[in-house]
């Protein structure tokens, strides 16, 4: 039998890390593009994606219980559905956070070493990743340390947004649709994804069945709120149209501002939020890639598990060095698309899985996975083009390739027998 990983997180832990990655990803990250689409409607599409998110949360809160170990939709979908669906789900989430993995690099080298970005963004992997190496427990310490000094700045963004002058001419200058506000919904879907980290590291949560549905919806309910007041606040000080151009719109607030301070606050808060989403990211996807190779989705050498620190330590390594060799060989600013593309699609599957259970708590009726299922497939196919056919052919190699995999191991079976 496998060696088992520690339940070493409490319920409070376990949110703050759905948190941190949350608010890593979407603050500084989704708003511009998802306003580029929803133009005055962004608050509406926040809105949207906040409801996706809640039934995914039910779906996966409800699964997470059932089935408390690494690997989250994963596991859900082999155990509920079979292999097939599992796999699917297992390798959107990992294509579509790999991507994430380097976006969030990058944005931590946009913002802390201008001009040296790719330099910074390598750095920032090799330092977090060595975090993740020396225990979960040291990986929720940092993340709990970087939630209680981003939030306090988006707060104060948020009153400073609302106490500027309201932008005048900004209702309508963007040109918008249902569709577009679809498409910047499925974008601002990237920014609630930050609860699949809590389901993943389900084998290390204590009391999984209470602890694990509560900081899922907590960090959920948080996260909605903060990033509706962004949205709001965000229109009110810059309007539509230059919200929907600017590269670092929490910055903007502050533009005409006498003094340098809150900018650079606001600095400090991007780059520490970036460290706390890629945290939880490397951590997220590495507990996949465990949970995928001891199935023998994956190469079974990246299921070892340090026996010091009891961390999937093989898996970690290598997302390190292939989200490395994003940041060498890619331009990871346009990869919102991909990686909402595929989390959409891991929970389209998650909510299938929930809809086969039984054994209901209140917050999941099956009604809600219907929901959760057709929200999710509409989302992704209403992103940019470009996001939908690359993600489309990734999901497909990965399908081909295990097929292929299958094949060559029965031809083997069958021949040594």
């Amino acid at each position: 039998m496998p060696p088992e990983l520690k339940r070493q997180l409490g319920g409070f832990d376990a949110t703050t890390v759905g948190i941190g990655s949350m608010i890593g990803a979407g603050v500084f990250v989704a708003f511009a593009p998802a306003a580029a689409s929803a133009g005055s409607f962004l608050p509406l599409a926040v809105a949207l994606a906040g409801v996706i998110a809640y039934c995914n949360a039910a779906a996966s809160a409800q699964l997470a219980a059932v089935h408390p170990h690494s690997g989250g939709t994963y596991i859900y979908g082999r155990r509920q559905l079979g292999p097939w669906p599992g796999f699917l789900a297992g390798w959107s989430f990992i294509t579509g956070k790999l991507a994430s993995c380097a976006a969030m690099a990058l944005t931590i080298g946009l913002y802390a070493a201008p001009g040296f970005e790719t330099a910074a963004a390598i750095a920032a992997v090799v330092a977090l990743t060595t975090v993740n190496l020396l225990g979960v427990t040291r990986t929720a310490l940092m993340t709990r340390i970087v939630v209680s000094l981003v939030v306090p700045v988006l707060a104060f963004v948020i009153v400073a947004a609302f106490a500027s002058p309201a932008h005048d001419g900004g209702i309508g200058s963007v040109q918008t649709s249902p569709w577009g506000v679809l498409q910047a919904a499925g974008l601002m879907f990237f920014a609630f994804a930050g609860y699949a980290r809590i389901a993943t590291m389900g084998e290390e949560v204590r009391e999984p069945r209470k602890n694990i549905p509560a900081a899922i919806f907590g960090a959920l309910g948080f996260t909605l709120v903060l990033y509706l007041l962004l949205a709001l606040g965000l229109q009110h000080a810059l309007g539509a149209e230059a919200l929907a151009a600017s590269a670092a719109p929490l910055r903007d607030v502050f533009a005409d501002a006498t003094s340098t301070l809150p900018a650079t606050a606001v600095t400090v808060a991007a780059v520490l939020g970036s460290l706390g989403a890629l945290l939880a990211l490397i951590a997220g996807v590495g507990r996949t890639i465990l949970a995928m190779a001891r199935e023998g989705d994956m190469p079974r050498f990246l299921s070892r598990i340090s026996t010091r620190f009891t961390v999937p330590f093989a898996a970690e390594v290598a997302t390190a060095v292939v989200v490395i060799a994003l940041l060498l060989t890619t331009d990871v600013l346009t990869v919102v698309g991909f990686s909402s593309f595929g989390v959409l699609i891991y929970y389209a599957i998650a909510n299938l899985s929930a809809l086969t259970l039984t054994d209901r708590p209140w917050h999941s009726p099956r009604a809600l996975n219907l929901l959760g299922v057709a929200g999710c497939l509409l989302l992704a196919f209403t992103l940019p083009t470009a996001s939908v056919l690359t993600m489309v052919a990734v999901l497909t190699a990965g399908v081909a390739g295990r097929a292929v995999v299958l094949w060559v191991r029965r031809r083997r079976s069958g021949n040594a027998g």
